[in-house]
């Protein structure tokens, strides 16, 4: 879609063609629909209503009702940030006491409808005219103030008030990006901005050796999906900062810490699969100590307890007994408890569960769930039994 259409998209017409497709999908076939609008309207205005269509559908699961008055294209879309997620962070940013948030690269605007709800003044900076377009008129449709400036980011710097907000671009013509320099803005620049007052998201896989010193780094999954990394500028007036911070949504559940590994223990009679944004951020050593447990191994996320013990931000299962790790001995065993659909979860061994579960062809009446880890560098394998959070 280009400036053009989009803008045609906002007149009386666009926004008409765009109810009206909304109201008649589903009711009439896409053929028959697209027909009968192109004889009332352009090809290129349909297909962008259509197109508009489809994607608040696919929107909605991000942004939640949000998505029904706004605009996107595909792969903005895909890089904005889920709702939920920059809600969290924008509300974290306004406690702090920051009034105003410069959004350098701020793509159709989601994360400026997350400060701009949570009180903060805002300006967004795009390159692209299109995303720039689009982002102002999602804080219009969303009743929402604040400036998108279409330009080059790097020419545009924030006032005294303004917190930098950067969202380093991953892809370019190429494909995905590796090298932290060659992210635009690239990590040098990044670096800079991280020295003051500033906020960057980042990919959840970022090395702990590339967070600058004194810049708090949090890891955030949402749903059990681990989705982002958010490193905290060193010059944020942070009341509860630390070096690493795992949340979890819904909630949000906390955990931070400076990353010290936890004792290793004996097994217990229940383990602990600590939440993704846990193990990212190196902190299963401090989840073990808030619940008065041990590793099961120094280099896999595994905590084990004497005592039943639920933490938010770990799924808990009871250890029934310890079965044979070798494959003909695991099956005869299931086997002789009549199970036939199995859950496998590993950790540090050299198994596809999909696999062993097929090749295990198990036909029984009952469900268990096995783990395959290691305790003292031995395989093992233990029937666990779920417990609810």
């Amino acid at each position: 879609m280009d400036l053009a259409t989009f803008e045609r998209l906002q007149t009386d017409e666009g926004r008409a063609l765009v109810a009206e497709v909304h109201e008649r999908a589903g009711r009439e076939s896409d053929l028959a629909l697209g027909t009968r609008l192109r004889k009332l309207h352009d090809v290129e205005l349909v297909a962008a209503a259509v197109t508009q269509n489809h994607l608040r559908g696919l929107a909605r699961g991000k942004l939640g009702d949000d998505a029904a008055g706004m605009f996107f294209t595909h792969d903005a879309l895909q890089q904005a940030t889920r709702g939920t997620v920059a809600a969290l962070r924008a509300e974290r940013l306004a406690a702090s006491g920051a009034t105003a948030v410069l959004d350098l690269g701020c793509g159709i605007g989601s994360d400026l409808v997350a400060f701009a709800r949570a009180g903060l003044r805002v300006r967004g900076v795009e390159r692209d005219p299109v995303r720039a377009a689009i982002a102002s008129a999602n804080l219009q449709a969303l009743g929402l103030a604040g400036e998108v400036v279409w330009g080059d980011a790097a020419a545009v710097a924030p006032t005294a008030e303004e917190v930098v907000f950067l969202d380093p671009a991953r892809r370019d013509d190429r494909g995905r990006v590796f090298d932290p320099e060659a992210m635009s803005p690239p990590w040098s620049v990044v670096e800079e901005h991280l020295s003051g007052r500033a906020v960057v998201k980042t990919l959840p896989g970022i090395p702990h050796a590339l967070v600058p010193a004194g810049v708090e780094a949090q890891w955030v999954s949402d749903g059990g999906d681990l989705v982002e990394a958010c490193l905290w500028g060193a010059g944020l007036d942070l009341t509860d900062r630390a070096p690493r911070r795992a949340s979890a949504l819904p909630g949000p559940h906390v955990l931070s810490g400076d990353g010290a590994p936890g004792d290793v223990g004996e097994l217990g009679g229940w383990l602990h699969e600590p939440d993704d944004a846990v193990i990212r951020s190196g902190l299963v050593g401090a989840l073990a100590e808030q619940v008065d447990g041990q590793l099961v191994d120094p280099r896999i996320a595994w905590v084990t307890t004497d005592v039943d013990v639920r933490h938010p931000l770990a799924r808990s299962f009871r250890v029934v007994e310890e079965l044979p790790f070798r494959e003909k001995q695991l099956k005869a065993a299931l086997v002789a408890r009549d199970v036939g659909t199995l859950t496998v979860k590993k950790r540090g061994v050299d198994v596809v569960p999909e696999v062993l579960v097929r090749r295990l062809r198990l036909k029984g009446s009952q469900r268990a769930t096995v783990v395959l880890t290691r305790v003292d560098d031995k395989a093992i394998a233990l029937l666990v039994d779920p417990l609810p959070r």
